[in-house]
């Protein structure tokens, strides 16, 4: 198997229902984002032409089309929070979730949006999502990290 990993930027705030720390007031972060592919390879060969596995890209037009593009410069909110403050509801950069935003919840969105877009032979390895630059959630996909 081989894997190659994009790294993508984007600025979002959030706040967080139902938790009494900091996050539970609206604040934001600049997200670093790396988005790891894999396929299955003969790795005894070098690749024939043009010789990747997927062009880099393709990976920045699906992750800027499909994520970037809804979470870039926008306030994302649950439902639970804007129930508590209704006034938030006629922003124009909000994103409204059933789930509270936060960095292991946004991981699965994504997760879910770009695990349809890759084709057949190119599987979603790992995410790995910093809020700060020491801080990160990350997926791993269990079914190829075995």
């Amino acid at each position: 198997m081989l894997q190659v990993t994009k790294i993508f930027y984007f600025e979002m705030a959030h706040a967080l229902a139902g938790y009494e720390g900091a996050c539970k007031n609206i604040h934001g972060h600049s997200y670093e984002l790396h988005v790891t592919v894999l396929k299955a390879i003969d790795d005894q060969h070098y690749l024939p032409p043009p010789g990747f596995i997927i062009d880099f890209k393709e990976i920045k037009k699906l992750v800027n089309e499909y994520v970037i593009k809804e979470l870039d410069h926008k306030l994302l909110l649950s439902k639970g929070y804007l129930g508590k403050q209704s006034h938030l509801s006629t922003l124009a950069n909000l994103v409204i979730w059933e789930a509270e935003p936060t960095a292991e919840n946004i991981l699965i969105f994504i997760r879910l949006v770009l695990e349809k877009h890759f084709s057949a032979s190119i599987q979603l390895a790992r995410l790995k999502l910093f809020e700060t630059k020491d801080s990160y959630a990350e997926w791993l996909n269990t079914n190829v990290h075995r």
